[in-house]
């Protein structure tokens, strides 16, 4: 029997009563997901745009993935790495093949992952760059969105996201984005690491000029400074290629992944390098609890498949053109821009026009869950299995809600 009205009101107030008030969810109870589709607690169903910040790339419960947990959660789920376990081992070389890195260092969230390719990044700069202990500088940009811990929120420009944390940790110099000039001008011989986002999701959807990739990539390289892309949203096929710097053809140093690499059911992320990096860690340097337990490997294992075996970085990016052009080809007189690589795309909202709060909420009322970034900006990154009759049947509700009167 599906809840009323009354029943998802009292759901969304107990939440609310009992939580946190550090989010602001559009009013819907989802109760069941498949593929591109969500389900409310009124048995209403939506697609869904968000795909969890991209942690749903292979879609809603594909069944490649539920059967890899089912059957892991059936033999051991935890171990922690004070011992072994038979999955682990096993899924870091189908990662190491399946992207050309030597290493992967496991833990859980995005977060913990920028912070292991931090401290990776400090500890080669002191061990094999020989720079002074303790004055290890890392570049980052404006407008970066790396997780929430009080390190990485103290390089954050957004101020809301520093208000009330300090004090925070030294050692980060910010540089704007697209600018490879004053990246080279911001270097010194201290410097270890240039921490970026090849496209920034939480930024607004703000995609790279091209050439700017590749050029920061060379003035690491001249200045033996280590290239780490945060390839957390952009990662695991979402942007049409395996990870977003590949569309330059350059190979990061460090790549930080997450969000994907869980299958939308279990929180998976890590860094991947090569041995010369990651040879700085000794035993009891870092670690997790939970990083790297049989169950989050077997899932992660199963995620990798089905983004391969599925070809989703070729789908990402034929349905992501599609999906471009049938949003340009809506001539909303609200719509400043359409941007994004693949799959992952940023409809501007003209100030005159408003917020994007408001189209979000008219899309949710119209079957599609989208949400909000930087005020202005409609993100719409649906999972990659979507196919191009599902985008035929958005793009008639955007064209409802982008060229309302």
């Amino acid at each position: 029997m599906m809840a009323t009205e009354t029943a998802t009101n009292t759901i969304i107030h107990e939440a609310e009563k009992f939580g946190a008030n550090n989010y602001h969810p559009l009013p819907v109870v989802l109760v069941k997901g498949e593929g591109v589709w969500v389900w409310d607690a009124e048995g209403k169903k939506f697609m869904d745009m968000l795909s969890s910040y991209s942690a749903l790339n292979q879609g809603h419960r594909h069944p490649v993935i539920i059967k890899a947990l089912i059957d892991q959660t059936e033999k051991i789920t935890l171990t922690s790495r004070a011992f072994h376990n038979e999955v682990l081992g096993r899924f870091m070389k189908k990662l190491c093949e399946a992207t050309g890195y030597e290493k992967f260092l496991p833990m859980n969230t995005g977060a913990e992952a920028v912070e292991t390719a931090i401290k990776a990044a400090r500890k080669w700069g002191y061990k094999k760059k020989n720079v002074e202990a303790d004055k290890a500088e890392i570049i980052v940009l404006e407008n970066n969105f790396h997780g929430r811990t009080t390190a990485i929120v103290g390089f954050s420009t957004e101020e809301q996201y520093k208000d009330g944390f300090g004090p925070f940790a030294p050692g980060f110099k910010v540089v704007p984005f697209n600018d490879a000039d004053a990246l080279e001008k911001a270097i010194t011989p201290n410097t270890v690491g240039f921490l970026f986002e090849p496209l920034q999701g939480e930024g607004g959807v703000l995609v790279s000029e091209e050439g700017y990739i590749k050029k920061a990539y060379e003035i690491c390289k001249k200045n033996n400074v280590l290239f780490i892309a945060d390839e957390i949203q952009t990662g695991f096929a979402r942007t049409g290629k395996m990870f977003c710097t590949d569309h330059e053809g350059v190979r990061p140093d460090i790549i930080i992944v997450g969000k994907a690499l869980g299958g939308g059911v279990y929180p998976v992320s890590g860094i991947l390098t090569d041995d010369k990096i990651m040879d700085v860690f000794t035993p009891g340097d870092h670690g997790s609890t939970f990083g790297g337990n049989p169950l989050a490997a077997a899932v992660a294992e199963a995620a990798i498949d089905v983004i391969v075996n599925e070809k989703l970085a070729e789908r990402a990016s034929e349905m992501g053109k599609y999906f471009v052009d049938r949003l340009n080809a809506l001539n909303s007189p609200h719509v400043k821009e359409v941007r994004g690589k693949g799959l992952l795309i940023g409809v501007e909202i003209k100030k005159e026009s408003g917020v994007a709060r408001p189209f979000c909420e008219a899309l949710m009322e119209n079957g599609i869950l989208a949400k909000e970034t930087h005020h202005q900006v409609i993100r719409f990154a649906p999972p990659l299995v979507i196919s191009k009759e599902e985008i035929d049947w958005a793009i008639e509700r955007i064209d409802t809600v982008l060229n309302k009167k």
